[in-house]
């Protein structure tokens, strides 16, 4: 069951009432349980989650941000591109990773929904009437984990942190904070990749 602050809380970061948020926070919860380790506040853990773009339920991402402490901002999530709701949660101090994806069936039970309905028919989720969202959001609030997920063995996982640069510049052009390593040499200038034209 979610504690109802961090639905709350995870409401507010995520926008609407739908039902793939909690699903996502639920998910990054039995993760971390699985591991033995709590929120991240800095980059202690990584997240890689399968979801690809432009397709429903991405919601379900900001769930696994708000849960695990895993952040773009932090740089510790990252999507897969797989058109698919699992994450591999890693924790790097131990190198041991685990898999949870939302079963099946709990998903289907969404997606033939009134709420999915209206989604579907361009209704945004913001819209959507709480009569309607509010019961598939307690249903995954409330469910106990065996009827949503999908808990995976906790296993080895190698995973070494690529190095954070501090290194920037000013593009030549647009006087535009660029990172270094981003930054591009044009007509004797050092400028950010948008001024210079050049795809790499």
């Amino acid at each position: 069951m979610l504690d109802p602050e961090l639905l709350a809380f995870g409401q507010k970061f995520h926008g609407h009432k739908c039902p793939a948020m909690p699903m996502g926070l639920r998910t990054g919860l039995a993760a971390m349980k699985a591991l033995g380790v709590d929120h991240a506040p800095d980059g202690q853990l990584m997240a890689l989650i399968e979801i690809d773009e432009d397709h429903c339920a991405t919601c379900w991402a900001d769930g696994v941000q708000v849960a695990t402490g895993c952040t773009l901002g932090k740089g510790n999530i990252r999507k897969l591109n797989y058109g698919k709701w699992g994450l591999t949660l890693i924790d790097k101090k131990t190198q041991r990773a685990v898999r949870v994806v939302p079963k099946a069936e709990a998903m289907m039970k969404n997606k033939q929904s009134k709420f999915m309905e209206l989604r579907s028919s361009g209704m945004p989720a913001s819209q959507v009437p709480a009569e309607i969202s509010d019961p598939l959001v307690q249903m995954v609030s409330n469910a106990p984990d065996e009827m949503l997920l999908s808990i995976g063995p906790v296993e080895p996982h190698a995973w070494v942190d690529a190095f954070h640069t501090f290194d920037s510049v000013l593009c030549g052009a647009c006087g535009e904070m660029v990172v270094e390593r981003n930054a591009r040499l044009k007509a004797g200038k050092t400028v950010c990749k948008p001024c210079s034209g050049y795809e790499k």
